[in-house]
């Protein structure tokens, strides 16, 4: 199983109902494409997160469906929005999630 972790930055101008519809959009993934277990989004209630505003937690099935995911248009379709309502930094984290990798 693959974890995939997002954390996103946007300007001062990326409005809520933009973070609201790119989460909105995050989560639909998980219906359009396979192989993905799990997979949730939200904005942060720490405000310890270094500026980071929004996360996303995401399960694989495996390394073939985290690499379908990535260049898939569905995937990039979601990239470029959040582009569009100004996405400043992305830090992202992937990881084997089985013991015994």
């Amino acid at each position: 199983m693959i974890q995939h972790l997002v954390l996103f930055k946007f300007s001062s101008g990326t409005t809520k109902e933009q973070k609201e519809e790119a989460m909105k959009r995050l989560r639909h993934l998980k219906e359009e494409l396979p192989g993905i277990l799990d997979l949730h989004t939200n904005v942060d209630f720490s405000k310890m997160a270094k500026g980071y505003e929004v996360g996303l937690a995401a399960q694989f099935t495996n390394m073939a469906a985290f690499e379908n995911y990535v260049p898939s248009k569905e995937h990039q379709a979601v990239v470029s929005y959040l582009k569009e309502i100004g996405l400043a930094d992305v830090l992202e984290f992937n990881f084997h999630a089985d013991a015994d990798k």
